[in-house]
C-alpha cells in the first residue's frame, strides 16, 4: 500500500504554497464562512476539523480545533477520522474540508461521527464535485484518481483496525454518495439537511495548489459573480460539493 506519509507531505507543500498565493488564502476565507453559517447553532459543544489542512479555519471559526493525523504546529490535537477520542454525544459539529474522499471505509468513519455528535449536532462535508468541468479539472490537472466506477466499500473487514488506515483517495465517492445516491445516507439514521453544487471556478482559475493563477488578485470580486453565475448550471460547471448531515434529536 502506498504509504501514508503522501498526505503528510502534500500538507506541508500547500502550507508553503498558500502563503505565496494570497487570493487562494481568500477563496478557502470564503469557503470557510459559508461552512459557519451551516453550523448548528441551538447545540453546544465543540466543533471539530478532522483532516486540517493548510488553510486555517480558525480565522473563521475561531474555537474550532484542528485535528491531523500528524501532530504539526498548526494542530490541535492528533485525531484518526475512524477512531475520535471524544466521549460518546460531546461534539457538536464535525467538519470535512476535502476529507471526505480520503475515506477508504466512509461508512465506518460516520459511525464513529455519529456516536461524538449530540443529538442535533451536525456533519459538514465539502468535497470535489463531478460536473463536466469538474471531471475535466479534477481528472487531468489533479493527481489523485476520480474512482468514478472503483467500487465503493462502506464498511471496514472485520479484521481492520483504525491504526490501520493508510493513504486512499477517490474524488468522486461524495458525489457518487451524496448526489447520484448510490448510497442511501438516511438508512444510517443520518438526516440531510443541504446538499448544495457549487461553480467554485474562482478556485480553479486561481490555480489551486499546484497551478497557475489565471486572473489577478484584484478581479477576484469579479470572479465571485463568475462563481454565482456557473452555479446556475450545476451539470456544466459544479467542481465543489458542500453537504450537510444532522443526527435527529430522536
Amino acid at each position: 500500500m502506498e504509504s501514508i506519509d503522501r498526505h503528510q507531505s502534500e500538507i506541508l507543500q500547500n502550507q508553503k504554497l498558500l502563503r505565496d498565493k494570497p487570493v487562494l488564502g481568500k477563496i478557502y476565507h470564503d469557503f470557510h464562512l459559508k461552512i459557519s453559517t451551516l453550523l448548528p447553532d441551538n447545540v453546544q459543544g465543540l466543533i471539530v476539523e478532522i483532516g486540517s489542512g493548510a488553510a486555517d479555519i480558525t480565522e473563521v471559526i475561531p474555537l474550532c480545533l484542528r485535528t491531523d493525523l500528524f501532530p504539526n504546529s498548526w494542530i490541535d490535537q492528533v485525531e484518526n477520522a475512524y477512531a475520535l477520542s471524544f466521549s460518546d454525544q460531546s461534539v457538536a459539529g464535525i467538519i470535512l474540508f476535502d476529507v471526505f474522499h480520503h475515506l477508504r471505509y466512509p461508512g465506518t468513519a460516520l459511525e464513529d461521527f455519529y456516536r461524538a455528535l449530540k443529538p442535533g449536532g451536525r456533519l459538514i462535508i465539502f468535497d470535489p464535485g463531478m460536473s463536466f468541468l469538474g471531471r475535466v479539472v479534477f481528472g487531468l490537472l489533479h493527481p489523485e484518481p476520480l474512482g468514478i466506477n472503483d467500487p465503493i466499500t462502506w464498511f471496514a473487514p472485520e479484521e481492520w483496525k483504525p491504526e490501520m488506515i493508510d493513504y486512499y483517495a477517490a474524488q468522486a465517492n461524495a458525489d457518487r454518495i451524496f448526489l447520484k445516491g448510490e448510497v442511501n445516507i438516511t438508512d444510517y439514521h443520518w438526516r440531510v439537511i443541504k446538499k448544495e453544487q457549487i461553480a467554485a471556478v474562482s478556485y480553479i482559475a486561481s490555480g489551486g495548489y499546484s497551478k497557475p493563477q489565471l486572473f489577478p488578485d484584484f478581479l477576484y470580486p469579479l470572479m465571485r459573480r463568475v462563481d454565482n453565475f456557473c452555479s446556475l448550471f450545476p451539470r456544466l460547471f459544479t467542481t465543489r460539493i458542500l453537504v450537510v448531515l444532522e443526527k435527529p434529536l430522536k
